[in-house]
């Protein structure tokens, strides 16, 4: 009898995980949609975003998925200029605020000034703060508070399927025009 008792109970409680699961999936699922047609300056609707990205793309920044470590252009990568976002090409990065981690994502101890937009994630089972474009709402990666000490101390980790760059003889022609 408390073998069926016991087993009656964890039944109930691996269902209740099941559902919870299932509602938070539904409830990732319409967040998604809703962000992609909120107030941000790009708006767009899932589809249109689905034509513009690359496959990876899309996961990354309209899913807030994760690209494998070490495996992104941007980890060791080290030319002047501007990282912008993928998704609507807003300037997000300056390469002089980029620092080797050693994580095997691009890192950086700050971005341009109002250009994220800053979130709580649980997805892992805690809280991170979650790093989005603020043009357009697209996941860039998450924050840590284990950057360099002598500037912020922080670590921004990006995602370089998230990003384009422009180098620094670009961004000068820009900004002459």
């Amino acid at each position: 009898m408390k073998r069926m008792l016991l087993s009656f109970i964890a039944l109930t409680f691996i269902t209740c995980q099941a559902q919870q699961k299932q509602d938070s999936s539904s409830a990732s699922a319409q967040k998604t949609e809703t962000a992609s047609q909120s107030n941000y300056k790009v708006s767009k609707t899932n589809a249109e975003w689905k034509a513009q990205l690359t496959p990876k793309q899309y996961h990354i920044l309209r899913n807030a998925g994760t690209e494998f470590a070490f495996s992104g252009a941007y980890d060791k990568h080290y030319e002047k200029g501007v990282y912008i976002c993928a998704g609507c090409g807003s300037e997000l990065y300056r390469s002089e605020h980029k620092f080797n981690s050693g994580t095997g994502w691009p890192s950086f101890d700050r971005g341009v000034e109002d250009a994220l937009e800053f979130d709580v994630d649980y997805k892992i089972g805690y809280a991170r703060t979650e790093l989005k474009c603020a043009t357009c709402g697209g996941h860039l990666g998450h924050m840590f508070k284990d950057g360099p000490r002598d500037t912020t101390g922080e670590r921004h980790c990006i995602n370089s399927a998230a990003l384009s760059f422009v180098p620094a003889k670009d961004t000068e022609t820009q900004n002459q025009r």
